[in-house]
């Protein structure tokens, strides 16, 4: 028993070149650096949160190279934004690279311009059968989710600029949550695009990442909702850090499901059949694409039980918040027990994911345009 699990650990290991530790190495030296700069505004949670965190990129990094190169890439650019700010967050309007490209609404404002390109290059791609246009709508893709996190830390550290006491994790309202929403879908298409080949499905993805991209756009110009706020008392809280991320990952998964589905219904009518992968495929990552949301939806909702009880004395409450989440926990629990269960396939649990995403879209944005409680502060 203990040679096999050394033989398993050592093949691990062995996988493991020089650039993957220095990879390893250049984390946790922006970790250490971090924890001896900002220490003082840390707590116990927080150090525990950013070690942690280090050693979850080093490992995601390890099993996807791309992702490695999309942090290192994330982090240059966000350091080269903070240095150019020298402290003044006035600086954004002044200084030609803040200005264009890496302040924070401008980077974000990137990310949804080549969110839109990657779109179009990827139903060009489909529509002509070339493999270099859906390598260009990858790339774009790619660039699209640099610019986008690079536009969230640096929006992170100008919150900072405005008040110590201001100063956030931006993950704390609905523009920001949209922005991670958009980042976290198209960060698992793109894992799954690389693991199964199947850039003929960006064009649908994208569809869905762009909805948000539609509402970021709306949201900026119609409620100047990019100008960072003060957290309200609920939401000052290491909790938030946690539960909302994983949250996303579940809603990312399930979205990412639902467009999945809707290519499944189409190449089953013998609608781009021979352009889309094929069902078994489809059906294969539409439920790997479930599985992972629910498992992270579910992590999601214990913490948020969990902040509740810490925030408002008591674990579940019947918020309409909290009741749409344990429909939507239901609702996709029902479709993995039919799938892995009772061993149904095809068109039906297709709908029913496409149908998901509807549910989950309330959820996440129709409860806090339509009802109130006590997530109210997430209103429009």
């Amino acid at each position: 028993m203990n040679e096999t699990i050394g033989y398993q650990q050592q093949t691990l290991l062995q996988k493991l070149n020089w650039q993957d530790w220095l990879y390893a190495l250049v984390i946790v030296a922006g970790s250490v650096f971090a924890f001896i700069k900002y220490a003082h505004f840390m707590d116990a949670y927080e150090v525990t949160f950013l070690f942690g965190a280090a050693a979850l990129i080093s490992y995601l990094g390890w099993q996807w190279k791309a992702l490695g190169r999309l942090v290192l890439g994330v982090g240059v650019l966000s350091l080269a934004a903070i240095a150019m700010y020298h402290g003044d967050q006035a600086r954004a309007t002044q200084v030609f690279f803040l200005k264009f490209l890496i302040a924070s609404q401008s980077a974000i404002m990137w990310m949804n311009v080549l969110f839109v390109l990657a779109m179009v290059t990827y139903w060009f791609a489909l529509y002509r059968r070339s493999a270099f246009t859906g390598r260009v709508a990858s790339a774009l893709t790619w660039a699209a989710v640099l610019f986008g996190f690079v536009g969230l830390m640096v929006r992170w550290y100008e919150s900072y600029l405005i008040a110590t006491d201001v100063g956030h994790i931006p993950v704390s309202n609905l523009y920001e949550v949209f922005v991670l929403f958009c980042l976290i879908t198209a960060l698992l298409y793109l894992h799954y695009e690389q693991k199964l080949n199947t850039k003929q499905l960006g064009g649908f993805v994208l569809l869905v990442i762009n909805a948000a991209v539609g509402f970021i756009l709306w949201y900026t110009f119609d409620r100047a909702a990019h100008n960072i706020q003060p957290l309200v008392p609920a939401l000052q809280s290491y909790w938030m850090k946690i539960h909302v991320p994983a949250n996303f990952v579940g809603y990312g998964s399930f979205s990412l499901a639902a467009m999945v589905a809707l290519s499944y219904l189409l190449a089953s009518k013998g609608v781009l059949t021979s352009r889309l992968p094929s069902l078994d495929v489809l059906d294969d990552l539409m439920y790997k694409a479930i599985a992972v949301g629910f498992a992270f939806f579910t992590i999601a909702t214990i913490l948020g039980a969990m902040w509740a009880a810490e925030a408002w004395g008591g674990y579940w409450s019947w918020d309409p918040k909290e009741t749409w989440a344990l429909i939507v926990w239901l609702n996709y629990a029902a479709w993995l027990h039919l799938r892995m269960v009772k061993g149904l396939r095809g068109p039906l649990l297709a709908w029913w994911a496409l149908i998901g995403l509807i549910i989950t879209t309330f959820a996440f944005l129709g409860v806090n345009m339509f009802l109130s409680g006590l997530h109210s502060y997430g209103t429009l």
